[in-house]
């Protein structure tokens, strides 16, 4: 299937592993001139060799930076007409009232104002070209809250309830809003949630019903779809990739 991103400009943030890096790859595969950033250099600068994308550095903490890394991309390869905003997610902690008030902040600069300030930047001229596909990369927490993770369980489903919001406000201008809720992925977070990748696999193999952890390349190519020419009917949707891990309606 010709999904329809061939030469369209995409930004991913936070892209130099992990989930964003599969959506990065994806979308480059289908013919997207991809930016992706990351706060490392020396990852992103290998990131972007591997996916054929051009890099940019940026941190996801830095608010005031957006509008300069947006710029940039733009000058640098067109109107940005695909957003995906993603990050790697606050520290966990068994806790739930164990965090400090600057961890909590950073958590919301990080999970909603940035996502925010983002879509902000990009939107005005995804409006007037009427066309725009924006993802969020959220997690299954915010339908089933996960033990240790108070922060991102606090702060995505804010961010989930923005995007549906946005999503009827500027569905008739061509743009749609939606959001990846990854369950168990073989990333680095999930081997620091669990302890080690090996016990994320063992656990995912009792407690999944696919038996085994989700990869990279199947986020990827969930997002090149909701990215997609052919998805402009689906706004406002949060789409688990999950295995069927989730047990909620």
């Amino acid at each position: 299937m010709d999904l329809g991103l061939d030469g369209k400009v995409a930004l991913v943030t936070g892209a130099s592993k992990g989930i964003g890096f599969g959506i990065a790859r994806a979308l480059a595969r289908e013919g997207a001139r991809v930016a992706v950033s990351s706060r490392s250099r020396e990852r992103v600068e290998a990131a972007a060799a591997e996916v054929g994308a051009t890099p940019f550095v940026h941190d996801t903490l830095d608010l005031d930076a957006i509008p300069g890394l947006v710029e940039a991309v733009e000058s640098a390869l067109g109107p940005i007409s695909v957003l995906v905003t993603n990050t790697g997610g606050p520290p966990p902690n068994p806790d739930p009232l164990g965090f400090t008030r600057e961890q909590w902040e950073d958590a919301y600069r990080e999970l909603v104002l940035a996502p925010m300030a983002f879509i902000e930047r990009v939107v005005p001229g995804m409006r007037e070209r009427r066309w725009g596909r924006i993802v969020n990369v959220a997690s299954t927490s915010v339908r089933e809250p996960i033990p240790s993770l108070m922060l991102s369980n606090a702060h995505r489903t804010g961010i989930l309830a923005a995007f549906k919001t946005l999503a009827r406000e500027l569905a008739g201008d061509g743009i749609t809003l939606n959001t990846l809720l990854p369950g168990r992925i073989a990333t680095d977070r999930q081997a620091q949630v669990a302890g080690s990748l090996e016990e994320a696999e063992r656990r995912a193999q009792a407690e999944v019903p696919a038996g085994r952890l989700g990869t990279i390349d199947e986020m990827g190519a969930a997002a090149a779809f909701l990215c997609s020419e052919q998805a402009g009917y689906i706004t406002g949707v949060a789409l688990a990739v999950d295995g069927g891990l989730l047990r909620s309606v």
